[in-house]
């Protein structure tokens, strides 16, 4: 599943080759997730390529800086990720994709990002589910 992305004002553009489509969409409770509040999906390093605005984006780490997150330095969206627990994947915040919402997911699984597999955490790293239900 091939879609192409952008943050809010279009200064950052590329295009991402998903991982399992949407099947693996997935939340972070570590603090930095847990205050960004987007839904994430993967594509390989290789499967991902900014198209436009490479120069727009701010790269942000903390804690082990193992993690690289990035963010568009005009809007302020967040776009994409290295993973820390799979540095080989990138995790694309669904948002930025083409015709993507995270309101068309009812479940979405919320990884254990306090206590990460690679600290120690429980290897299924599972936190819980986020559930949507649309009120219309």
């Amino acid at each position: 599943m091939k879609l192409n992305g952008k943050c809010h004002c279009g200064a950052v553009q590329f295009t991402a080759v998903l991982k399992g489509g949407l099947a693996f969409a997935r939340r972070c409770d570590c603090s930095l997730c847990t205050m960004r509040g987007a839904v994430a999906v993967s594509t390989d390093l290789d499967g991902f390529t900014i198209t436009k605005g490479a120069e727009n984006l701010t790269l942000y780490q903390f804690n082990t800086r193992v993690a690289e997150h990035y963010f568009c330095s005009q809007c302020g969206i967040y776009t994409h990720h290295k993973r820390r627990s799979n540095p080989n994947e990138y995790g694309v915040n669904l948002a930025c994709l083409e015709g993507q919402s995270p309101f068309q997911l009812a479940e979405i699984i919320v990884h254990d990002g306090q206590q990460h597999p690679t600290d120690g955490g429980p290897c299924d790293g599972v936190a819980g589910i986020l559930r949507y239900e649309e009120n219309r």
